[in-house]
């Protein structure tokens, strides 16, 4: 039986402080612009089938109870028993976490402590900016706050994370933009924006991307599917060859998120580019019992020291819980199917396996 012995979750958020009825739940069920179709629910879904089986044991339920008695017994748990209990089921051990997300979410220090293992700080770059923005007067200061803040964040993060293309789009200029160029984008912003405004000028997301890759920590860039009205036709990985050709030898790791459905894209350029790595993440929740499939595509391209796990989950415990069982089952599944039919010896597929798992995030991550 494949099955690596621990999981590093190289890119996932905290998880909510609140109880949560049948609505709040389908909300973080699966990101979306409004409530399901009337009629219609979130669980009728490849993630909602994926909590539905794997969840309901770690509370004491039999796998695949109706919803309503799933949150029923989650409510009498309490949000805290239950998502110990969840956390602590996934056989995560170690959550890297982005803090860049809005609300009562649990900071890497609670997830350690609710998921009995280990956690690290991702920081995202562009809240960052916004953070510097909404303390800053003028554009001089702006800019020289923002230096500083990136170079403090390195000191005890993990890795920096960006949201360009989400925001943008990934068809970046590749160069880094110039003074003059930064200072004018710089007054723009600033002179448009309310606080908290999101930052969205493509000047000042390239000016971002080159001060985290100057840090020598790894940047990771979302790609394919992500927040909801994304435009996926501009976030396609491919459409970053240019960036990526730009910073190699730089010493910055690219770690390409999620990726779905351009995951072979993805794997292409981790296959082309030293410092490129592919995340088999979020592409495996959302396509569930289809998830050995999807890895399978990115096995084909993408060298195995280049692949790394993430549950991609944030809001609900579930998320880390199915990001991690259809992971240990798409994995087990295509490994073993390549044992069986003598194309791989056992022993490789299990210490592939542990790479995957494990092992290539600790190396990327310096864990």
């Amino acid at each position: 039986m494949i099955d690596p012995s621990s999981l590093v979750d190289q890119y996932c958020h905290g998880i909510l402080r609140t109880e949560l009825g049948l609505g709040t739940f389908e909300a973080q069920l699966a990101r979306t612009e409004g409530p399901p179709a009337p009629g219609t629910t979130l669980f009728d879904t490849q993630t909602g089938f994926a909590v539905r089986r794997w969840c309901p044991p770690l509370l004491g339920l039999e796998p695949h109870c109706p919803p309503a008695l799933y949150l029923a017994r989650r409510r009498e748990l309490g949000f805290l028993e239950a998502g110990r209990r969840l956390l602590r089921g996934s056989g995560i051990t170690t959550y890297l976490v982005d803090t860049g997300l809005p609300g009562d979410l649990t900071p890497p220090d609670e997830m350690a402590g609710a998921g009995g293992g280990e956690a690290r700080e991702i920081v995202r770059l562009e809240l960052l900016a916004e953070q510097v923005a909404d303390t800053s007067g003028t554009v001089e200061s702006f800019l020289a706050n923002l230096a500083e803040s990136v170079h403090a964040a390195a000191a005890h993060a993990v890795a920096f994370t960006s949201v360009a293309g989400l925001r943008h789009g990934l068809a970046l200029a590749p160069e880094p933009p110039g003074p003059g160029e930064v200072r004018g984008a710089a007054g723009r912003w600033l002179g448009d924006r309310r606080v908290g405004g999101e930052l969205t000028d493509p000047v000042l997301l390239r000016h971002l991307l080159w001060i985290a890759v100057a840090s020598g920590l790894p940047v990771q860039l979302h790609a394919g599917l992500g927040e909801p009205g994304a435009r996926t036709d501009r976030t396609d990985p491919v459409l970053l060859t240019d960036f990526v050709r730009a910073t190699a030898g730089l010493g910055a790791h690219l770690v390409l998120l999620h990726g779905y459905p351009y995951h072979r894209h993805a794997a292409h350029l981790a296959g082309v580019f030293p410092h490129v790595y592919a995340d088999a993440g979020a592409a495996l929740v959302r396509t569930g019992a289809r998830a050995a499939g999807v890895l399978a595509e990115i096995l084909e391209l993408a060298p195995f020291g280049k692949i790394l796990f993430s549950s991609g989950a944030g809001g609900l415990p579930e998320l880390h819980v199915v990001g991690a069982q259809l992971f240990r089952g798409a994995l087990a599944r295509v490994l073993g199917d390549w044992v069986a039919e003598g194309a791989w010896s056992p022993d490789d597929a299990q210490r592939v396996a542990g790479m995957i798992a494990a092992g290539n995030a600790r190396r990327v991550y310096g864990l």
